[in-house]
């Protein structure tokens, strides 16, 4: 933890890491208390804990069903359980270098690194402090950019669980051979690259699909692969689609489909 000249260096330090400039500073310093460093638990994060994990959830809820038209209430319900875990929320708050700012008591002091539920809960509470000072839009513009990379790797992975392994599966099973993924396309600038794979089985090459990175592209071409080995319609476009107003292309995560067969002929 830092060492800072006066309580108000500590917080436009602060706001300065977290980009965002507290009307009530009294909100911040709540937020960065401890109960172990307060006075007394009313005067600790723990109140700002309470409203922040539930700001957190509606904001995830909210870019989920934005970005995923086609999951299912379940399937949203898992991937938003990953993104609000104490496991991402400590994520977050390290990436922020939050601890430097944090009030504790001597024992916590003394440490050399804060637990992971204490940074979790610090975060929550920096959310709900925001939200309380500025508002809703005021907390997404702060949290949104932290969270989006998490959900669409966190939504990457679990559909990787669902096409790329499964067509392993399939292949492997069915002609002792394993995918291989072939990068055909690649268009955009560096920072907003869009790829286009394909899967290919032994000489059978299938449906190839776009994805906003390599990874996502060879999920989604695994998941137009399995389709196409149990005689159904790919599902992923194997065109790219026209971009939104700041340029970037949306693309929704195919449906799991839990009833495909691991077993196919070519």
């Amino acid at each position: 933890m830092a060492e800072f000249s006066s309580e108000d260096s500590r917080i436009a330090e602060f706001e300065s890491r977290i980009n965002y400039q507290f009307r009530n500073r009294e909100l911040a310093h709540v937020a960065l208390t401890h109960a172990s460093g307060a006075d007394n638990r009313l005067h600790s994060n723990e109140r700002l804990e309470f409203l922040g994990d539930a700001v957190l959830g509606l904001i995830v809820c909210e870019i989920l069903y934005q970005r995923f038209p086609q999951l299912t209430e379940g399937e949203l319900t898992r991937l938003k359980s990953v993104v609000v875990s104490r496991a991402s929320c400590a994520s977050v708050a390290r990436s922020l270098g939050l601890a430097d700012f944090l009030i504790v008591g001597k024992g916590l002091a003394s440490q050399t690194a804060l637990p992971s539920s204490l940074l979790a809960a610090a975060v929550e509470a920096v959310i709900a402090a925001v939200y309380l000072d500025g508002g809703l839009s005021a907390v997404q513009r702060f949290i949104e950019p932290l969270l989006i990379p998490r959900i669409e790797a966190v939504a990457e992975d679990r559909v990787g669980e669902n096409y790329k392994s499964l067509l392993q599966q399939v292949s492997q099973k069915t002609w002792g051979a394993t995918p291989v993924y072939i990068l055909l396309d690649q268009r955009g600038p560096d920072h907003s690259k869009y790829f286009k794979v394909a899967a290919q089985i032994g000489g059978t090459r299938y449906r190839p699909a776009w994805g906003r990175s390599k990874k996502e592209a060879e999920q989604r071409a695994a998941c137009n692969a399995i389709y196409e080995i149990n005689h159904l319609p790919p599902p992923c476009p194997d065109q790219l689609g026209p971009a939104n107003e700041d340029g970037h292309v949306d693309f929704a995560f195919p449906p799991q489909n839990h009833s495909l067969s691991e077993s196919g002929d070519q």
